[in-house]
């Protein structure tokens, strides 16, 4: 049995909704800069997002606006090809070039708490950390009473 969705105008009145969940990877690292009277931390960058499979698979490049100490986390624990999550909102702003032509950016701003979750360690495998020491003496245990 189907179920009809009804959708009442007097319940959705006042409830916008402009959220966006997003995992991809960084295309670039992300640029660390400080901006206004208060020197708020802000960083920018581009994840790619993967949509479809096969032949319709496709990549999407979004950029990515994140402010504060999440903006200063991302700069010191991201690099490119590192796996993020961002929770946030699609935000469209403009400005005139120096030809005096408006331009349009579109970009998703993430949330202030939570914002941005990282998915791996700076873009690097387990094993790229991991360094031993081929000069290690083996322990004899036939002595230990356990």
């Amino acid at each position: 049995m189907k179920r009809k969705i009804r959708f009442s105008k007097k319940r959705a009145e006042g409830k916008r909704v402009n959220k966006s969940i997003l995992i991809g990877r960084l295309t670039n690292d992300a640029n660390l800069s400080y901006v206004g009277a208060k020197q708020t931390a802000k960083a920018t960058f581009n994840i790619a997002v993967n949509d479809g499979y096969g032949e319709n698979a496709k990549a999407y490049y979004i950029p990515i606006v994140v402010w504060g100490k999440s903006a200063e986390s991302v700069a010191n624990y991201t690099r490119k090809g590192s796996k993020v999550g961002i929770f946030g909102k699609i935000v469209t702003r403009s400005y005139d070039d120096p030809q005096g032509v408006k331009k349009y950016i579109t970009e998703v701003v993430a949330e202030p708490v939570g914002g941005v979750e990282f998915l791996d360690n700076k873009g690097s495998s387990s094993n790229e950390n991991t360094k031993f020491n081929s000069d290690i003496t083996p322990v004899d245990n036939g002595d230990m009473p356990f």
